[in-house]
């Protein structure tokens, strides 16, 4: 297998910051400030198309068909959320199959119980801990040697406590995944032993108000994280932004005072390349 592209890029600089995106607008836009990585959130994707909570209710079509526009949309890897993959080791395998057609540059795969539920709300169930191995290993053997990084998510920690997380991530890594990722840590100390127990590259979860305190990236270095994520940072952002402009514009009945608060008409074609289109028609003569 060719060292791959998140490989890759955590070869280069050791940890790595990176976005989570829900459409093909917000990756163009993760791109475009110079983010070399960014994730596919279930939680984005399910509340930005369905209006609807992380809670099992996201297809695996629905994910696969918003992966292909975001990967086309971008140069860039992209990782996604691939939930528990949507069943048992045959759903596991299509899942893996469907989205490295998609262009995905590599999955989360959990062991939550199907319907799962965001790692930071409460209520969560783990399906035994073979049976996610198994999955596990159905995933590596799909990707065989394509270009696919496998993250290994666990929610035990909440469930069963953080030495049965620990060991649900050993496994996982011996089975041939290539990240690891115990969701929801409480407190810094319990950050530390993650980092410090389980197998490198471990990824750091860091939601605004959730579970995880939010620490600087040279601190989670330090304590053993090399991928970085900031899942809902940009959906927050956006619904914040809506939720103001929105209200503005209700009240006021225009935007003529808030022009700051947008994006220019010729900075959002520049994004979205309207221009290169221009050209194509030009070429080909259409007026």
């Amino acid at each position: 297998m060719s060292n791959g592209r998140v490989k890759t890029i955590l070869e280069e600089v050791g940890s790595t910051v990176f976005p989570g995106v829900y459409d093909a607008l917000s990756a163009k836009m993760a791109e475009s400030v110079g983010f070399r990585l960014a994730f596919v959130s279930g939680y984005a994707v399910s509340a930005a198309s369905l209006g609807e909570p992380d809670m099992g209710l996201l297809t695996q079509t629905e994910i696969v068909d918003r992966a292909r526009y975001i990967c086309k949309s971008v140069s860039i890897p992209i990782i996604v959320d691939a939930d528990t993959g949507y069943g048992n080791p045959l759903n596991v395998i299509r899942t893996v199959d469907e989205l490295i057609a998609s262009g995905a540059a590599g999955c989360f795969l959990e062991d939550q119980v199907w319907p799962k539920r965001c790692g930071h709300m409460r209520g969560k169930k783990v399906v035994d801990r073979n049976e996610y191995v198994e999955k596990i290993r159905a995933a590596v053997e799909t990707r065989g040697d394509r270009d696919f990084f496998i993250v290994a998510r666990t929610d035990a920690l909440a469930v069963h406590g953080l030495d049965e997380a620990v060991i649900r991530m050993q496994l996982a890594r011996e089975s041939g995944a290539d990240g690891s990722f115990v969701e929801a840590p409480v407190s810094v100390d319990e950050l530390a032993e993650i980092g410090r127990r389980v197998p490198a590259p471990n990824v750091a979860n860091m939601i605004e108000s959730g579970k995880t305190p939010i620490l600087p990236k040279d601190e989670l270095e330090s304590l053993g994280f090399q991928l970085i994520l900031y899942p809902l940072s940009g959906v927050y952002a956006s619904a914040k932004a809506l939720r103001e402009i929105y209200g503005l514009l209700r009240v006021e009945s225009t935007t003529l005072e808030h022009r700051d608060r947008l994006i220019t008409f010729k900075e959002f074609n520049e994004l979205i390349g309207a221009e290169r289109k221009n050209s194509i028609l030009e070429r080909f003569r259409v007026s």
